[in-house]
């Protein structure tokens, strides 16, 4: 509006008649323009998305999250131990505790049941986080990590998040790499564990013999193919590679960053476990180097 009123002010100003219709006309084209950035911008409704907004992304995320956990751990018919396990296992990451850890159960079990509407749940999600393709990302890592939980990938745990990958607007190209490079993840937490126990075991070996002290490890026990493929990279990477994927896997997985997206800051933990694993890597091959 004021776009057209100032045109036809200046245009009467320089050009009598025939200024003022051309001054309303470019004045309308800049209305229009202004209108479409400031629709794009979010319009007012920008002013007011504060500490609220966030909160209720936030909830979003955390209910959708333990849904689909649900559905997925059903995928073979039936909820096993292990996955019961897992889930337990990762609200206590979480810190979950007392109404915190009812909803997540809540949710957990909705997602288990016969009416959960998986394609809804997950539809509601990405609407909500349009354009916020990390968090998205790390909501089917999530996924995987759940069908993971047993160590093994059951065909319908894959259909399954092939399924959630496709409702989230997820290319199966780019679905394939981040199961590949969760693998690795996977596989290098496990050898994480047992090369703990090792040290742990030779350390009590040490002072029961005598010796009174023992040699500390000089890595993980990661060589440098796994430490590629957790930057889902292969071996024929370049430096530059390495550090081009680097930056980016820590930008996506970036625990501040990922929170004031709508990240439950209960599961800042997760990801600041996702940047240590990418550091981790990150460090062996730059030593290795």
């Amino acid at each position: 509006m004021w776009g057209k009123i100032l045109g036809a002010c200046f245009g009467f100003m320089f050009g009598r008649i025939i200024g003022l219709f051309i001054g309303l006309y470019l004045g309308h084209m800049f209305d229009k323009s202004l209108k479409q950035n400031f629709d794009k911008a979010g319009g007012f409704s920008s002013l007011f998305n504060g500490e609220d907004d966030i909160n209720q992304r936030q909830a979003l995320f955390f209910t959708s999250c333990f849904a689909v956990m649900g559905h997925i751990a059903k995928s073979n018919g039936r909820v096993s131990e292990t996955h019961i396990r897992a889930a337990s296992l990762f609200m206590d990451e979480m810190g979950l505790t007392g109404e915190n850890r009812k909803e997540a159960q809540g949710a957990f079990k909705a997602g288990k049941d016969t009416d959960f509407s998986l394609k809804e749940t997950v539809y509601d999600f990405k609407e909500r986080f349009a354009r916020r393709h990390d968090l998205i990302q790390l909501f089917l890592e999530i996924q995987i990590q759940m069908a993971f939980s047993d160590g093994v990938l059951a065909t319908q745990e894959k259909e399954l998040l092939q399924e959630v990958s496709k409702l989230l607007g997820i290319s199966k190209t780019h679905f394939t790499f981040v199961l590949k490079r969760y693998q690795a993840e996977f596989n290098f937490r496990q050898q994480q564990q047992r090369f703990s126990q090792q040290q742990r075991q030779q350390s009590r070996s040490s002072y029961r013999e005598g010796s009174g002290h023992h040699v500390p490890p000089n890595n993980n026990g990661m060589n440098r193919t796994q430490a590629l493929a957790l930057l889902g990279l292969n071996n024929e990477a370049s430096e530059r590679d390495i550090k081009v994927a680097y930056r980016k896997l820590m930008a996506q997985h970036h625990p501040d960053k990922l929170v004031s997206q709508g990240l439950p800051k209960h599961m800042m933990e997760l990801a600041v476990k996702k940047s240590q694993d990418i550091q981790s890597a990150y460090e062996f091959l730059k030593k290795a180097a």
